[in-house]
């Protein structure tokens, strides 16, 4: 299966509920107040937020106006536009320095081992020599989780026991990666929110380390989130931005929800680059996020 194949099939759900309500708003006559107030609630009810679907329709009456459309199949075909101008230019994982150290955030349940354990997959399929360090050590059953991953995706692990700290987990994984020539560290963090205060004092015990440990290198942060709790992705993403200089989000789950439209609040309202989304089940059915594709995918049919 193709790329776009992937995203199209993981946004079934997503498209079934927000192309085929367009494609009835877009059967009006005329280009109208109603057609502006129906599209913004069919933003919303695909968990895009209220702010971001007012921006959407602002800019889509902006064009409307300026470009003096009058046909409603022209004004959709203008939405797709601003839809992907909004989503703009996604970059690419850095991942350049040898080696290089991604650390990936979440609260449990979002998929943060899964994606950890289908991102090393990706890379080693790419060439590169993977190590995953289990710094969750809140959580127990994540350092097995994470070790059933690592055997799947055929990357070495470093781990502690259950309750051990975090940041000394990183520092042996980052140990190991410069003595074995690995090209990519992976490590697994905090797995809560209910303590803002240990979290905080918990990333900003690793950054140190890793500060120290590889000055210079690549250093991707990453957040996991669960795009099937639409809104409430958002509102777990500004309490991290607030303890952790995010690079990008992935989201999980988008196969399984019709709330793909968090996409879209996610950039619009955060400023946060979604890197990756997880569209299936599979060990590959984590994919590089794409502008052009997702844009393609929603309106598709």
């Amino acid at each position: 299966m193709g790329l776009f194949s992937k995203i199209s099939g993981g946004l079934k759900k997503t498209r079934e509920s927000f192309a085929a309500k367009l494609n009835d708003v877009f059967k009006f006559s005329k280009i109208d107040d109603d057609l502006y107030d129906e599209l913004e609630e069919i933003l919303v009810t695909a968990d895009v937020g209220v702010n971001t679907s007012t921006a959407i329709c602002d800019r889509l009456r902006q064009i409307v106006k300026e470009e003096k459309i009058k046909e409603p199949d022209e004004a959709r075909r203008a939405l797709k536009r601003v839809i992907r101008d909004l989503l703009g230019e996604t970059p690419e994982l850095i991942l350049n320095t040898k080696p290089s150290l991604i650390l990936v955030i979440g609260v449990n349940g979002v998929g943060k081992t899964t994606t950890i354990g289908k991102l090393a997959y990706n890379l080693k399929q790419q060439g590169k020599k993977v190590i995953l360090g289990a710094a969750d050590t809140f959580r127990a059953a994540a350092i097995e989780q994470l070790q059933v991953w690592a055997d799947r995706a055929g990357a070495e692990i470093v781990k502690h026991g259950g309750g051990s700290d975090p940041a000394a987990v990183v520092f042996d994984a980052i140990s190991a990666a410069k003595s074995r020539g690995s090209d990519v560290v992976i490590c697994d963090t905090a797995g809560r929110l209910h303590n803002k205060k240990n979290l905080m004092d918990e990333l900003t015990k690793i950054s140190k380390v890793v500060s120290r440990e590889l000055p210079g290198a690549d250093i991707e942060t990453l957040l996991v989130l669960d795009a099937s709790t639409g809104q409430n992705a958002v509102n777990q993403a500004r309490e991290f931005a607030a303890t952790s200089a995010i690079t990008g989000i992935v989201l999980t789950k988008l196969d399984g929800t019709a709330k793909g439209g968090i996409v879209l609040a996610v950039k619009n309202d955060l400023g946060i680059p979604v890197k990756l989304i997880g569209v299936g089940e599979g060990i590959d059915d984590l994919q590089s996020f794409d502008a052009d594709q997702f844009t393609e995918a929603l309106f598709e049919g």
